[in-house]
Order: structure tokens, then C-alpha cells, then sequence
């Protein structure tokens, strides 16, 4: 990945589009925003590791946040 670092807040209402572009050099974007700024990676052929990647740490840090959640709504901080 070329370097960039960007903050962000997810909102519950928060969009995710996945579109494909077929073609000589096909790839896929994955955008993630509300359309006013989004961020979008684009996966070329033989990236789709990165992507599963990507997809398990979003999955990790979605469990995570449930489990705080949970404590915080028990009373346990």
C-alpha cells in the first residue's frame, strides 16, 4: 500500500459500496463513507489477501467494541 494516514469516525449510518471493474487491468473499490469524504481502497487482481485481511481486522476490532459495550451497559467500566 502507497503510505497515507487518515482518521475517521464510523457513524452508525455509515455506507460501504463494493464495485467491480472488469476490463485488462480489473480490480474492485471498496469505498467506506457518507459521500461527503470517503475513504476507498482499490484491489487489483492478487490483493485479495489484503483484503481478507482488512476484513478480519474489521471483524476483531467489531468484536472488541461489542464486548465493550457489554461491560459498559453492566456497569463494569
Amino acid at each position: 500500500m502507497d503510505s497515507i494516514t487518515v482518521g475517521g469516525h464510523l457513524n452508525p449510518d455509515t455506507e460501504t459500496v463494493v464495485r467491480s471493474f472488469p476490463g485488462d487491468d480489473p480490480f474492485v473499490s471498496l469505498r467506506v463513507g457518507l459521500g461527503k469524504v470517503d475513504v476507498a481502497f482499490m484491489a487489483a487482481t492478487g490483493t485479495s489477501d489484503v483484503l481478507r485481511d482488512i476484513a478480519s481486522a474489521a471483524n476483531k476490532a467489531a468484536a472488541l467494541l461489542d464486548e465493550l459495550t457489554a461491560s459498559s451497559t453492566d456497569g463494569a467500566a
